[in-house]
């Protein structure tokens, strides 16, 4: 079972999209969470420690991951998925484009 986390800065939009969109797909477990203090659940270093990816829906996202938690992360890849933060809550548009963003990287 791959462990995956989708990152983004309040946990309300983008990363629970994509937790919910990817939630049945086989073989691995999803998760998400906010890298920002205001998050709905807020990113820790159990989290970290539990993922074997971690996608990131800014550039942002990926350097204050890197800096609070660099030693939780020696072992996870991150991938950065550049969707900026314009989407409403399982938006078709960003439905898609998590779909054809995350699902080369699931094996």
């Amino acid at each position: 079972m791959k462990h995956v986390l989708f990152v983004c800065g309040r946990n309300r939009l983008r990363s629970p999209t994509a937790e919910a969109v990817f939630s049945g797909y086989p073989a691995i477990d999803v998760a998400s969470a906010g890298i920002n203090p205001d998050a709905e659940t807020q990113v820790d270093a159990e989290i970290v420690a539990w993922s074997d990816i971690i996608f990131v829906m800014e550039k942002r996202h990926r350097e204050k991951l890197s800096s609070r938690f660099r030693s939780e992360l020696k072992n996870t890849r991150v991938v950065c998925l550049n969707i900026p933060d314009r989407f409403a809550f399982m938006d078709p548009d960003l439905v898609r484009i998590l779909k054809a963003k995350v699902t080369p990287h699931l094996g």
